[in-house]
């Protein structure tokens, strides 16, 4: 059975994909912020009451919308898709681990960590988890020529079945479009 990111729930790895190791290098060390500050808190105030069902605290949930926007715009995707990924994977917990050893709110595999030369980063740091996973996603986004339901399905280990894919796309609609 496959885990997140493509990798065995056994202890068979798939091949490390150097592109997508080098972008996740690249992410890491090379952080920016919101191009448009009035169009990020416009999205911040239309998007903090979906989120108030997972994170209860106000400043807590608008702290972790900015990240989200961040992590998301930085990496070419659109936050509400990476809000509806993190509802699937973790229901925003930044401390969850799955059965597979994936960490934080996008359910990252540690294995990432080495394979970029940072085994000291934390997956359970907000701003780490959504760098990694963003990148992961739009890696996995341009793989597939754009087309979403592939690059999710890649992005759990599920290629070629659709459960997953589905699971997001319909926390998308309920939530975040």
């Amino acid at each position: 059975m496959l885990s997140h990111l493509g990798v065995a729930e056994s202890t068979t790895a798939q091949p490390v994909d150097d592109e997508l190791r080098e972008l996740l290098k690249n992410a890491i060390e090379n952080s920016d912020s919101f191009e448009d500050r009035f169009d990020a808190e416009v999205w911040l105030v239309s998007k903090q009451d979906n989120l108030a069902k997972f994170v209860k605290d106000p400043e807590e949930r608008m702290d972790l919308l900015q990240r989200i926007h961040r992590a998301a715009r930085r990496a070419d995707l659109q936050p509400e898709i990476v809000l509806a990924l993190i509802e699937v994977e973790s229901h925003f917990n930044r401390f969850a681990i799955s059965s597979a050893g994936a960490q934080g709110m996008m359910q990252v595999m540690p294995f990432w960590k080495n394979e970029i030369g940072h085994p000291e980063d934390n997956l359970t740091d907000i701003d780490t988890n959504l760098t990694y996973g963003c990148t992961i996603l739009k890696h996995y986004l341009n793989k597939a020529n754009g087309r979403l339901v592939e690059a999710l399905a890649r992005y759990n280990g599920s290629y070629g079945q659709y459960w997953y894919p589905r699971r997001v796309m319909d926390a998308w609609e309920r939530h975040w479009r």
